[in-house]
């Protein structure tokens, strides 16, 4: 207020200046509301019945009785919200098997290291799935499940000791797999399933990666280089997984680009796969694959900003639809494949 004479009284008033005359200022004191209660004799009011609601008696939940199964549960969720959209994509799923379009899946670690590995391989055999996508703590999961029937070791017991991570046969084995794989052409995901299916290990019915290669479905796998523990073994080679990861990107990329009418779930990956899903998304949009129709999913136990953005909102803005599920994996999926048998039987 440069050039007013009661600046002092900027706290309690509002000053105006007049440019043109820089030395008068105008004070404008607010008047103070009076205690006066609203008038409410005009309100207008209208029959409830005339009113739009989102809610009605048809959607409304009922009781299941005792032994009713899982398809008489599923049938009395209320259709709203979360729960007819859970029934909206089972319908999806099992109309995209019926009619032969794709269901891709792309499974984070904590899906395989919450115990949902038979759950995958009884949707594989039943023909609810058409490729998966996994990161490679999925992979080393996976496998050390087929191995040996365990996973998931103790961080904070070993880092201390300089334990971690330096399980022998996944470090050995893993990066064999991959080198000699991806130096016979094939992708990663590829090699480690054709090398587990054919070690035929004692836990190999609980394995999507084996399963994978018995049933003849493409699995790929997206690496970020230095973040799974088989990369800090000597036999790792950086030209092996980065070739053998960007030949399975172009694989992937090319099952996206068969989704049109179909499906892709991103289950428990909150940043990798959601990135790789939607730059292949872009290439199958740049040599005019539409993807009309398309469904995607997200399940997680958070909501984060790359499935939500770069799976369920943007490859299907203004032409498929997406959903969001938060929950439990160990939860959440097993009622989903549950949803999926029940509705697909026959099919």
């Amino acid at each position: 207020m440069q050039g007013c004479k009661n600046a002092g009284m900027q706290n309690s008033a509002s000053l105006f200046c007049i440019v043109a005359f820089p030395h008068f200022c105008i004070t404008v004191i607010p008047m103070p509301f009076p205690y006066e209660e609203f008038d409410l004799s005009g309100v207008r009011t209208h029959p409830l019945g005339s009113r739009a609601s989102k809610v009605h008696a048809d959607d409304l939940a009922r009781p299941v009785a005792a032994g009713s199964g899982v398809r008489a549960f599923l049938d009395a969720l209320p259709n709203i919200l979360s729960a007819a959209d859970f029934k909206a994509v089972v319908a999806a799923t099992v109309d995209a098997k019926r009619a032969g379009r794709g269901i891709v899946w792309g499974l984070g670690a904590h899906v395989i290291k919450t115990g949902l590995g038979p759950v995958f391989v009884d949707l594989m055999e039943r023909g609810f799935v058409s490729a998966i996508a996994m990161n490679g703590a999925t992979m080393i999961h996976d496998f050390e499940l087929a191995l040996t029937g365990a996973t998931s070791e103790d961080v904070d017991e070993a880092l201390g000791p300089g334990r971690f991570g330096m399980a022998e046969e996944t470090g050995r084995d893993l990066n064999a797999a991959i080198n000699d794989g991806v130096a016979s052409g094939a992708g990663i995901g590829q090699a480690v399933s054709a090398f587990v299916h054919g070690r035929q290990p004692a836990f190999a019915g609980n394995s999507v990666l084996a399963s994978a290669a018995r049933l003849a479905i493409p699995v790929t796998v997206h690496v970020g280089v230095g973040t799974d523990i088989i990369h800090m073994h000597p036999a790792a080679s950086g030209q092996a997984i980065g070739e053998g990861s960007l030949r399975d990107f172009r694989y992937f990329a090319s099952s996206v680009a068969r989704l049109e009418g179909g499906l892709y779930f991103n289950c428990g990956s909150a940043v990798l796969l959601p990135e790789v899903f939607l730059k292949a998304v872009a290439l199958a949009r740049n040599r005019g694959a539409g993807l009309a129709g398309l469904t995607t999913v997200n399940f997680d136990f958070v909501r984060q900003y790359r499935p939500l953005t770069n799976v369920v909102a943007r490859p299907t803005a203004g032409i498929g639809k997406g959903y969001s599920f938060v929950g439990a994996h160990e939860i959440m999926l097993p009622l989903l494949a549950a949803a999926l048998v029940e509705h697909g039987e026959g099919t």
